[in-house]
């Protein structure tokens, strides 16, 4: 059995307010191009579809024109979850109906666990879905007041999924969640707060293949068979050294799984660009896109003058400039020097060389000299009314 493993692909997403449509269609169509090539059984997708419970309209279309080709062209299954992200009773409209065309949507839990089952000509695979829903609701759909956090209610839900498990059949899981020991990264949203939003890896023991979404880096959790197959896109700077992509899954009789991470190429990369302001706007280096979404750390420590505008007339999409040598009492430019201990003179200098492009002449200084000595002999003269 071949499947393609995916998740968080936050349409309708903003960056630092840019609109990440079009590099979200861009990545998707080499998904779809994948799937050409790949011939899977089923593409499964764990959760946040969408960036918001109500996504604008191009994410909507998006969408709509993916899982179109998806189902239409390539005659694949789709299996998709609710994540935290997601309307549960959005995401599921329709899901009735559009099952019977290989498209399988699950929002909202309940008594009973959502199963797909698929077949090879190694026999049955089922597929379980356990869309994200908050512990007080799995506690009310499953009548179960011991269901307190999130693990509690995880396990749970898949106590009943797999009593009911067909003998030797293989099975996988598809679940949103956040398992104890995984890598974080800044774009996630907590599942609740508090501490109590995370369920332990042995919950999914009894499951060849556990599906994962929620946490946005791939990786594995807590053994060989959990996979988080990552964002569709790099998020936040804090995941500038991942790599993102899809899982490409096989599956052989036994239901061990050979995992291969497919990465997809971005339209514009997100990087951090560390350096001197005059060093930088200088350009992209051999390889480097200029469009590339960009946080830039400038390790100037004097006054610099509009350095966004600066900046972005050599890369358009700069996003977020910073400078480290102000933050923290200057520690992290204890080599450099303090702009707190830096004259009035010195100050000016570097306003001047900003403005001008040039650096303060002798004359130009001691025009300046004068007329600060002017200023304040005329301060100390001043009499109080």
């Amino acid at each position: 059995m071949r499947f393609i493993h995916t998740a968080d692909w936050h349409l309708g997403r903003l960056m630092h307010g840019r609109h990440l449509t079009e590099d979200q269609s861009y990545v998707l169509d080499q998904l779809c191009d994948l799937v050409r090539d790949f011939k899977p059984e089923a593409l499964l997708v764990s959760g946040d579809v969408y960036d918001r419970p109500v996504p604008p309209a191009e994410a909507v279309t998006l969408l709509d024109d993916f899982l179109s080709r998806m189902v239409l062209e390539l005659n694949v299954r789709v299996l998709a979850i609710a994540g935290n992200h997601d309307s549960p009773s959005r995401l599921e409209f329709a899901s009735k109906v559009l099952a019977d065309r290989g498209l399988h949507l699950f929002g909202t839990v309940g008594p009973e666990t959502a199963v797909v089952t698929l077949s090879d000509e190694l026999g049955p695979v089922v597929f379980y879905a356990l869309p994200f829903a908050e512990p007080a609701v799995v506690r009310e759909k499953l009548a179960d007041e011991s269901i307190r956090d999130h693990q509690t209610a995880m396990k749970e839900m898949i106590r009943r999924a797999r009593a009911s498990h067909p003998d030797a059949a293989r099975s996988v899981l598809l679940a949103h969640a956040f398992v104890v020991g995984a890598s974080v990264s800044e774009s996630e949203r907590p599942l609740s707060v508090g501490g109590t939003d995370s369920v332990e890896s042995s919950n999914f023991k009894d499951f060849q293949y556990v599906a994962l979404g929620h946490l946005h880096r791939p990786q594995t959790a807590g053994g060989p068979h959990l996979w988080y197959s990552g964002s569709l896109l790099k998020y936040s700077f804090s995941e500038t050294s991942d790599t993102k992509g899809v899982n490409l899954v096989e599956m052989d009789a036994r239901g061990v799984c050979r995992v291969e991470h497919v990465p997809l190429t971005p339209r514009r990369d997100v990087r951090k660009v560390t350096g001197f302001l005059k060093e930088i706007l200088q350009g992209p280096g051999p390889g480097e896109n200029p469009d590339d979404y960009l946080m830039v750390s400038l390790l100037d420590t004097g006054a610099l003058l509009d350095s966004m505008g600066k900046l972005r007339e050599v890369y358009p999409n700069v996003l977020h400039v910073e400078r480290p040598c102000f933050a923290d009492g200057g520690g992290s430019c204890r080599n450099r020097a303090d702009h707190r201990k830096l004259n009035d003179a010195d100050l000016f200098a570097d306003f001047f060389s900003q403005v001008t492009g040039e650096d303060l002449s002798p004359e130009h200084a001691k025009a300046y000299e004068a007329v600060v000595d002017d200023l304040r002999g005329q301060e100390r003269e001043a009499v109080p009314s």
